[in-house]
């Protein structure tokens, strides 16, 4: 069966684009995506469309695809509409290669495209609630939440400022994390300092400020132990990215060396596991099939990108990946393992923490990183002699782990 390449990837810079529509940034990464791999929009047999902001924001509660595709000159192909929360924009790329491999087409489109500020704050927030049961919101927040107990938040140390509630989960998990691990709050601050300090160098990033990790932990509290620079924004982008069989390459006629294999794509859903059942998160089997996949091991990762809604979401993916030992990712990023020139370079985009988040977009936005990173083309943020990298990108709850979650190794050939 032929190897599946990445030939051309884009993205528009992050950001708060209150001037723009939904179609101006899918476009705009589109046609990044197809000068990227020289190739004009008819060379595309089939489009998969990830977001979930066309409904809720935009009331496009139907076809949000087609209807985007047909503004930017894409039209007659077979189109697919995903949903899989914060994975949607992965989940397009993992049935874009399913695709080609089953030879439906040589050339398939992944595009991830987010509107998520709006004048309504609320409604914004109110996207999050959506990723877990709603018939159980109180019972999933409730459960959720007693993976937190046992650790007491200092005063001071919530916000009086409305935030979404997935923030108080991710802030459960930190505080499980602390009192099995003994992670502290100063190696969850590292984590941030050293994501905004990568996102100095990453001209698409929605922030570019530095922090040193006393900065962190003096910025305004979220819930213990997470404070503002540890979270990932609200984010207006697009991602898109153009994957071919070997015969679409021909076709096209790409240029090679700057092709990059995907060696692994998986996609896993939560399973009912209990807290004292690390070895069975839904990370960690995910990273464990698609090392198998690949043919690769962790210690053969060169970079990773990791899904960090918050801070810890890093040390625990880390982790998950087996990038380093479990309960090992704080005292790792404290001794700047995690950093550029480090000894396993994470999210050199700046994560999600800095580059920001418009959800469907982002697993395409990590994807353009890594491929980015291969090709040597990286700039001042470059991983010198990258060959192989990993990303992971999980979307919502379930249980208490995440619903649905990606792992891609891509391999420089």
């Amino acid at each position: 069966m032929s190897n599946i390449y990445i030939a051309g990837i884009a993205m528009t810079v992050f950001g708060r684009h209150l001037e723009r529509t939904i179609d101006d940034l899918a476009g705009d990464a589109l046609r990044g995506a197809l000068q990227d791999a020289g190739c004009n929009a008819d060379a595309i047999g089939a489009a998969y469309y990830g977001g979930i902001t066309n409904g809720p924001l935009q009331g496009q509660l139907s076809i949000p695809g087609q209807v985007v595709f047909s503004k930017i000159g894409l039209e007659g192909i077979p189109v697919f509409n995903v949903e899989n929360a914060c994975a949607s924009g992965s989940t397009a790329v993992h049935l874009a290669a399913q695709s080609l491999k089953a030879g439906v087409c040589d050339v398939a489109l992944a595009i991830g495209a987010e509107k998520m500020n709006v004048p309504d704050k609320a409604k914004s927030f109110a996207l999050f609630e959506g990723g877990w049961d709603v018939s159980r919101v109180e019972e999933n927040f409730a459960h959720l939440m007693r993976m937190g107990e046992g650790v007491e938040p200092p005063p001071g140390s919530e916000s009086d400022r409305p935030y979404s509630r997935f923030m108080s989960v991710y802030a459960a998990m930190c505080r499980y994390h602390m009192k099995t691990y003994g992670t502290t709050q100063r190696q969850i601050a590292a984590v941030s300092a050293k994501n905004h300090g990568h996102s100095v160098h990453n001209p698409l990033s929605q922030f570019r400020k530095p922090f040193t990790i006393d900065e962190v932990l003096a910025a305004p509290p979220i819930t213990y132990p997470i404070t503002l620079p540890m979270c990932a924004p609200v984010t207006d982008g697009a991602a898109a990215a153009i994957l071919c069989t070997e015969e679409g390459l021909r076709r096209i006629g790409a240029d090679r060396k700057r092709c990059i294999r995907i060696a692994a794509s998986v996609i896993r859903s939560f399973t009912h596991r209990r807290i004292e059942e690390p070895e069975k998160h839904i990370g960690r089997l995910a990273a464990l099939q698609a090392y198998e996949q690949a043919g690769l091991g962790p210690e053969d990762m060169d970079v990773a990108e990791v899904h960090d809604a918050s801070a810890m979401g890093e040390i625990i993916q880390a982790e998950n990946l087996g990038l380093v030992a479990l309960g090992q990712g704080g005292p790792a990023a404290e001794r700047g393992d995690f950093t550029i020139g480090g000894r396993m370079p994470i999210n050199t985009s700046g994560g999600l923490e800095s580059k920001g988040h418009p959800i469907g977009a982002t697993g395409i936005g990590q994807l353009y990183e890594l491929v980015t990173q291969l090709r040597g083309e990286a700039g001042a943020r470059q991983v010198l002699g990258a060959r192989h990298a990993i990303q992971e990108n999980g979307g919502g709850f379930q249980g208490i782990e995440e619903a649905a979650l990606a792992v891609h190794i891509l391999s420089k050939d």
